[in-house]
């Protein structure tokens, strides 16, 4: 089981690789907001441990962030004890709290918990929509009458979130902190532009897109049943 570990102290960040890699879980860290979510959306984690108190993008919005994309177990590790920032994560998202100073032995007891309660989506190694067939495990597209479609890096990681994540809106902040990285979460033209490279090589009507679709101010939305 993959785990995602986001804490800005190395010493918890050391004390949990160590007792969970112990237990046969393969575990990842991060020390800030935004790379949590770049590591996210590299290693699809299966649950993350994550703590309120981070720099930069504090964890209320890496839950965000995460839950615009994926249904993730979310267990949140803080020292802010008050009720009202509890109710704040479990409302963005998050699915369980424990306070610090904690015991291992409970943090563990709650990730097996969640791991059971998991409801995340298999993944689904091919999608198809339209005339496109997108191998998410070959990395590989193609069409029905003109065959495979060359896609740029860039172009195959944007796309691979969208169409693992049907019906759902990514948010452009979060597209933009992972596929550039957080300096550039404020670049909207780059996602207009690979937006638009995407629709000509995979829409019928480019300039009437069916499958990838803009929610303006917000992010975009895979449609594969349109």
């Amino acid at each position: 089981m993959r785990i995602l570990v986001v804490d800005d102290d190395a010493r918890i960040l050391k004390t949990l690789r160590i007792n969970l890699a112990a237990r046969g879980y393969e575990v990842f860290l991060a020390e800030s907001g935004p790379e949590a979510l770049d590591v996210a959306a590299r290693v699809k984690p299966e649950l993350v441990v994550l703590d309120l108190g981070l720099p930069g993008v504090g964890g209320i919005r890496v839950i965000e962030g995460l839950r615009g994309w994926t249904e993730v177990p979310i267990l949140v590790v803080s020292g802010r004890t008050d009720s009202a920032d509890k109710v704040d994560a479990l409302d963005a998202g998050a699915d369980d709290y424990v306070t610090k100073p904690f015991a291992i032995d409970e943090l563990l007891a709650r990730i097996r918990a969640l791991s059971r309660r998991s409801t995340a989506e298999p993944d689904l190694p091919v999608v198809r929509f339209g005339e496109v067939t997108v191998d998410l495990a070959a990395h590989t597209v193609s069409k029905a009458e003109s065959g495979v479609v060359k896609l740029t890096p860039t172009e195959w990681h944007i796309l691979e979130i969208l169409v693992r994540n049907p019906e759902r809106l990514i948010t452009k902040h979060f597209l933009l902190t992972t596929v550039w990285g957080p300096t550039y979460e404020k670049e909207d033209g780059y996602l207009r532009l690979y937006l638009g490279q995407l629709r000509k090589k995979l829409e019928p009507e480019p300039s009437r897109p069916r499958f990838f679709l803009t929610e303006p101010g917000m992010g975009y939305r895979f449609a594969p049943d349109a």
